[in-house]
């Protein structure tokens, strides 16, 4: 089953080979403001289809992860690593169908200190 997902503006699409078992809600200071849930991916299971020049690069501290927008609409769409033989990369699940989403079990990540999932009372994962 693929999934497949897009910015507000449709300007970004992206194909997945498969529905997220689980997706990231992380408290980092960028995941935080970007509201995103990431699910993830080896970036050989990722199709993205952006128009031309339909989207922007953000990358911060280290700069070791590119996030993505799209310029028309503004919706984060994935992060990837600028190391490309890093085997992962992050989809914006917010952006996928609701049914989707809904079915993954949420997974909260401390970034913001631990780097630690946590569970929802506070116990680790």
């Amino acid at each position: 089953m693929t999934i497949e997902s897009s910015c507000h503006c449709g300007a970004v699409k992206l194909t997945c080979t498969l529905a997220p078992a689980e997706v990231t809600d992380c408290n980092c200071s960028i995941c935080r403001r970007y509201g995103t849930l990431w699910a993830y991916y080896s970036p050989r299971n990722v199709t993205i289809e952006p128009a031309q020049d339909a989207t922007d690069i953000y990358m911060w501290d280290d700069r070791s992860i590119e996030f993505h927008r799209c310029r028309t609409c503004g919706c984060v769409t994935h992060w990837a690593p600028v190391d490309r033989t890093h085997d992962r990369m992050g989809v914006n699940a917010r952006l996928m169908p609701l049914e989707t989403v809904a079915a993954a079990r949420v997974r909260r990540l401390d970034g913001a200190g631990t780097e630690r999932y946590v569970d929802e009372d506070g116990g680790e994962n």
